[in-house]
């Protein structure tokens, strides 16, 4: 592992270099008619990698930042800005949502997930259960993010690792970031 993580971190820059470059993957999308979710989001739960069920209800009020993981990809350095925002921003909930779907680049259990993000990166923002995050088997959250009858305006679906929603105060999704624009760039 730290093999992959050393060639990780090296390569990350330059990935995020060329993306800026070509602008390669940048569309964020937005909620530009300010769209009330027709879905209640503090009524989704989700399990914790420890197996731990919690309301999203304890976030109302916050700004949530929500991003499917994966610790053998291209932007996993990203945990490490993920986590320095997590400490900067007390204002912001980071959620880390582990999945396999893309690329199988996140084939570990959810023990192995949580040891290799505080070995690493020293994350602390809640890891979930890893789980889908596209295709009919995805979490609750997932559905909820990528169903416009639920959100009020979006169906897209993550199109890769470390993609970003963003929650608003009041509960209604307002952006979404590709994986190519860092969680520093966001707030």
């Amino acid at each position: 592992m730290k093999f992959l993580k050393k060639i990780s971190n090296s390569t990350y820059p330059l990935i995020m270099k060329i993306a800026k470059l070509t602008r390669s993957g940048n569309s964020i999308h937005e909620n530009k008619n300010q769209k009330d979710a027709p879905e209640n989001f503090y009524s989704l739960t989700g399990v914790l990698n420890n197996g731990e069920e919690i309301s999203f209800e304890k976030f109302k009020g916050k700004n949530v930042l929500i991003v499917n993981l994966a610790s053998q990809c291209g932007y996993t350095p990203q945990y490490a800005e993920l986590e320095k925002l997590h400490q900067q921003k007390k204002d912001i909930i980071i959620l880390g949502f582990p999945s396999n779907n893309f690329g199988g680049q996140e084939p570990a259990s959810d023990a192995e997930i949580a040891e290799f993000c505080k070995l690493n990166y020293g994350v602390t923002f809640p890891l979930f259960k890893k789980n889908d995050v596209t295709g009919k088997n995805k979490q609750l959250v997932y559905t909820w993010l990528t169903d416009k009858n639920k959100n009020g305006w979006n169906d897209l679906e993550p199109k890769w690792n470390f993609y970003k929603y963003i929650v608003d105060a009041n509960g209604n999704l307002s952006k979404i970031f590709p994986s190519s624009v860092s969680p520093q760039e966001i707030f």
